[in-house]
């Protein structure tokens, strides 16, 4: 384990030439330099904070639900059958003609009802809209909460004015109380995401979501580990300033009130295009890429963290080519294609299935109270979940 240690702490990779570990040890008094064990405090902030989501849900943004009329869709459940539910599980959960065949021949059912009965079962395992209303909303409060701390913190900080602070005296830089906070809160709140991913139902992209979650915070870890705080607040802070408005423009979507969310999500374009392709190339990119070459020059580690930073903006280009182009989609053809990854599948076998009652409280079908013709749609809602 020592040499394991000694390997992975290699002093080569992780600092600038003639900088050793040594060196970052033994501080002026009331001096503090980040430590890689200081990460360690993330992990039971996490289960804090996943238990004050649990509540917050409970109490908080159930209740919000609840003044919104916003309902658990209440569909028939896919009677038991020990065949089909192993199939489900282990093979398939959209079974091609080929296994109908067999599975009508092994059961003696009808291919329709097998047909049925998986729609059925798919979307026992698909979040109501409630379930989505509640997640997005504590979502919603902790972005905002955080960017608000994030944006306070920042403005009275010398590198959010002059980002060569960011390099100056690199990386004997002193790691004040606001930004271990604002590290371990970002860091504690995406570990309690990879924590209640476990415990949520589990949805299509699920192993999408993994790795992301995965990624940001190694990303956080490793830029906490070699002491690139500053530059990483502002790059936590620049993806926090739209996170929330996606959030809020989803609360919209679910509450069915249409003008809000278009005029939230059109907000939210304008935010994610003027800072992941405007200020973080223009701002953050040309900080770590030439700033800093120019005040401390490479060394391995830097070599990684700016990879990192070229792939995350070869990403948010991705992603808002995406949004552009459901927004182009709305507005030209006036509707947008239905997510699958979190609604309810519906058919004209299941519309007589549904409990009349709740026919009654919802007014109209699921897709008379869509999002037809706005930006509204869960499609566009869903396209943050991948980063």
């Amino acid at each position: 384990m020592a040499a394991l240690s000694a390997w992975f702490w290699n002093e080569r990779f992780w600092l600038p030439h003639n900088v050793t570990w040594a060196d970052l040890a033994d501080p002026a008094p009331g001096v503090e330099y980040p430590k890689a064990g200081h990460l360690l405090s993330a992990l039971p902030l996490a289960f804090g904070i996943f238990a004050v989501r649990i509540f917050f849900e409970r109490c908080i943004a159930g209740p919000c639900a609840s003044i919104l009329q916003i309902q658990t869709e209440l569909s028939r459940r896919a009677q038991p059958n020990a065949v089909l539910e192993k199939v489900f599980t282990s093979i398939t959960k959209s079974p091609d003609s080929r296994h109908l065949e067999g599975l009508s021949k092994q059961l003696d059912w009808d291919v329709r009802k097998i047909q049925r009965w998986f729609r059925q079962r798919r979307n026992q395992d698909k979040p109501s809209t409630r379930t989505k209303f509640c997640e997005s909303m504590w979502r919603f409060t902790f972005y905002l909460c955080i960017f608000i701390y994030g944006i306070r913190f920042l403005w009275q900080s010398l590198w959010m004015w002059d980002t060569r602070q960011c390099w100056y005296n690199y990386p004997y830089q002193v790691l004040t109380s606001g930004l271990y906070n604002y590290y371990i809160a970002e860091l504690a709140f995406y570990w309690s995401l990879m924590f209640s991913q476990f415990t949520d139902i589990k949805r299509k992209d699920f192993l999408i979501m993994f790795v992301h979650h995965l990624a940001t915070i190694s990303l956080i870890s490793f830029s906490y580990a070699n002491n690139m705080l500053r530059v990483g607040s502002l790059v936590m802070c620049i993806h926090d300033s739209s996170d929330f408005l996606l959030e809020a423009a989803k609360l919209a979507n679910y509450a069915k009130s249409q003008r809000l969310c278009d005029f939230l999500f059109v907000v939210f374009g304008m935010i994610f295009f003027v800072t992941r392709l405007v200020i973080f190339p223009f701002w953050i990119l040309n900080s770590t890429l030439f700033e800093s070459w120019e005040i401390i020059g490479p060394y391995p580690s830097w070599w990684l963290f700016n990879s990192l930073l070229l792939v995350l903006q070869l990403l948010h280009i991705i992603w808002f080519y995406l949004i552009a182009r459901i927004a182009f989609k709305a507005i030209m053809r006036g509707k947008v294609s239905k997510d699958d990854r979190s609604d309810i599948e519906s058919s004209s076998e299941e519309e007589t299935e549904t409990i009349p009652k709740e026919r009654l409280k919802m007014g109209s079908s699921r897709g008379e109270n869509g999002s037809n013709g706005h930006f509204g749609s869960k499609t566009w809602s869903q396209n943050h979940n991948n980063w």
